[in-house]
């Protein structure tokens, strides 16, 4: 599948994206060198990690320094950098500069503030020292992820290029607000697996799923259910790439074919919505 704009950045991201949040679960680094090294191979040519995803910035440096021009690069920043506090200036500034030396890369594509509190984002501190990033040449794109109240206020900033946000079949809260302005990245499209735990998982965020997925009570709609939900948050208006973290080649390829088929039905999109108001689903906040 062929890249599409970013928003209006200037950058082009493929439909589905690599989430390199999994790492610290594999030990061998012949592995990981194999599965970054095929996520380029198969066409995806987004790779999103974060300061709190572990080794994941310094494997990505390791493993695809060679091959930087060939991918658009997404991290986070706004905590666990030595020696300043969190979500301050010089926290944002220096985790810039330890995520660039991390990656061995000499610019970020995206930069993201993570799921950054809303009164922090309203005293500005943390937004302009993203956006000094930017015009120092270190990032290309200030961004921000995260969910309901706190991506409204980046929505509504324009020295934000773009936002991350979850959206599922059991969490489209934020489906209304999405720009087609800004790129958007959305994570979390499978839901935990919701329809594959046998009982409800104590994670606050999968547990919180698996009870919307109980309340949705969705009929067998003749499709996957991973197809299905991959479909219906990747097609949404406004959505530029959808993240899929995995440790299995095999789930990016099942991935790509599913994106393939294209968007749902406009009458499966319709009983899903209805479905969705009738359990209640207006009422529930969007989840990090």
């Amino acid at each position: 599948m062929s890249p599409k704009p970013f928003g209006q950045t200037g950058l082009a991201v493929s439909p589905l994206g690599f989430g390199a949040m999994h790492f610290d679960g594999l030990e061998d680094e012949a592995e990981i060198g194999r599965l970054l090294n095929g996520v380029l191979d198969l066409g995806i040519n987004l790779i999103d990690t974060a300061r709190g995803y572990g080794r994941s910035e310094e494997r990505i440096g390791r493993h695809l320094a060679g091959r930087r021009q060939e991918f658009v690069l997404s991290t986070k920043f706004g905590y666990g950098v030595e020696g300043v506090p969190d979500w301050t200036y010089d926290c944002i500034v220096r985790g810039v500069e330890r995520a660039l030396k991390l990656l061995r890369t000499d610019w970020i594509d995206i930069g993201h503030l993570h799921s950054c509190p809303l009164d922090v984002l309203q005293r500005g501190e943390v937004t302009q020292a993203l956006h000094d990033c930017v015009r120092a040449g270190k990032l290309r794109v200030a961004a921000y992820s995260g969910e309901n109240a706190e991506l409204a206020h980046a929505l509504a900033d324009a020295r934000f290029g773009s936002v991350q946000c979850s959206l599922s079949l059991v969490d489209r809260a934020n489906a209304a607000q999405l720009p087609t302005a800004k790129g958007v990245l959305v994570k979390r499209a499978l839901a935990g697996l919701a329809w594959a735990k046998p009982q409800r998982p104590d994670d606050f965020c999968e547990g919180s799923y698996f009870d919307r997925w109980q309340a949705l009570a969705l009929p067998d709609f003749g499709l996957p259910w991973p197809e299905l939900a991959l479909r219906f948050a990747a097609f949404q208006p406004g959505v530029s790439s959808l993240l899929l973290g995995t440790k299995s080649m095999g789930n990016l390829r099942s991935a790509q074919t599913a994106l393939a088929a294209g968007p749902l039905p406009a009458d499966l999109l319709q009983t899903l919505l209805q479905r969705w108001q009738a359990a209640g689903g207006d009422h529930w906040p969007g989840l990090v």
